[in-house]
């Protein structure tokens, strides 16, 4: 029943822009965090920006100045903008939704099917 489903990746040139979106359903969206995640090849898994239940968002160093994470509660959605790409930035997205539940101690983590952003001349 827990979907999270993106769309936005696509094939841009340096210095271009993209903006990822993700569509949730099936949960509480509006106390969830949120992340998005990226993975390139041979490379390990890394956060990218995150945005609290609150709004408070973090990002990635690398990212920093570029991205923006931002959400609407009442669409359950969330997006990534991101402007001046690099091609390391090159990577498959992944869309993350996540709670801690303190009565219980349990962790939850929902994620998404994932998008292809390819920068590159």
């Amino acid at each position: 029943q827990v979907q999270l489903v993106e769309s936005g990746g696509d094939l841009v040139q340096p210095g271009g822009s993209l903006r990822l979106s993700c569509a949730a359903s099936g949960f509480n969206f509006p106390i969830y965090h949120m992340a998005w995640y990226r993975q390139a090849p041979g490379k390990q898994r890394e956060s990218v920006a995150t945005i609290t239940n609150g709004g408070s968002t973090n990002y990635a160093d690398s990212v920093k100045g570029r991205f923006t994470i931002s959400r609407n509660n009442g669409e359950n959605a969330v997006y990534l903008h991101m402007n001046s790409l690099k091609p390391e930035d090159t990577a498959v997205y992944y869309c993350n939704a996540y709670r801690y539940a303190s009565l219980t101690g349990s962790s939850y983590d929902y994620w998404g099917q994932g998008t292809q952003v390819t920068v590159s001349s």
